[in-house]
């Protein structure tokens, strides 16, 4: 079943706004915090906060994303805005570059004119193709001139434990939960997606119920943190 716009639109400010925002914040606190940590190779909560970190820079793509649907606020500049700054953050990702290449997945989703598909199926050769889309020369320009200039003032191996890696790490979360395993092989449904089975808590936790993936094609109008109910109408 699809939702209907309206409905949709429904209670989005200033619940979206406030969500978009804790997700930002809660990245940078944690990233202020990290590359200050004297942490230990030693300590478990070492690679956690790794993993968390992780988790939130999965949170700033898929703010960004929901900017795309214009669904993080009514107000079409501020949601623009909001999208913008969140695709920066998470390593100089230009949101005006992002949104048409989303939308050509929507709107040829699994076909060869979608550029988030690979036909083979082959997870190594799909997971380039996928970063070929969307990484620049300019991002990575960016990100050495950025790092070279924090390293004077942070220690280097926090940089590249609590920086760098969460955000490579983060691609593949991005990618296996929201494009390959949601895509791959043969779905004869409309919207040609698949579903995770319904389980709300590793849904969020492995990537803001988008693993929903179906009812995320079939209702894109709902932003992440209410896909679970999306979810729950259609199981």
């Amino acid at each position: 079943m699809s939702i209907s716009k309206a409905h949709i639109a429904k209670d989005l400010d200033p619940k979206g706004i406030i969500i978009a925002f804790t997700v930002i914040l809660s990245w940078a606190i944690s990233l202020l915090f990290l590359l200050q940590w004297n942490f230990s190779w030693d300590n478990p909560l070492t690679y956690l906060a790794i993993l968390i970190q992780m988790h939130l820079y999965t949170g700033l793509f898929i703010t960004a994303h929901d900017a795309m649907h214009g669904i993080v606020s009514s107000n079409k500049k501020l949601n623009h805005f909001i999208g913008w700054f969140s695709a920066l953050l998470f390593s100089y990702n230009f949101y005006w570059k992002l949104y048409p290449k989303h939308h050509e997945h929507h709107r040829y989703v699994a076909t060869d004119k979608d550029p988030d598909y690979h036909a083979s199926g082959n997870f190594i050769l799909w997971y380039f193709s996928f970063i070929k889309q969307y990484v620049t020369i300019w991002q990575i320009l960016l990100m050495a001139v950025t790092f070279n200039i924090l390293k004077l003032f942070l220690p280097t191996e926090n940089l590249i434990l609590f920086w760098m890696l969460p955000a490579v790490l983060s691609t593949f979360q991005l990618f296996y939960f929201g494009t390959y395993l949601p895509h791959k092989g043969e779905s004869d449904n409309k919207h040609h997606s698949k579903s995770q089975n319904k389980n709300h808590i590793w849904a969020f936790l492995s990537c803001y119920f988008f693993g929903y993936h179906y009812e995320h094609h079939d209702s894109p109008g709902t932003p992440w943190w209410r896909l679970w109910r999306i979810k729950e109408q259609q199981a």
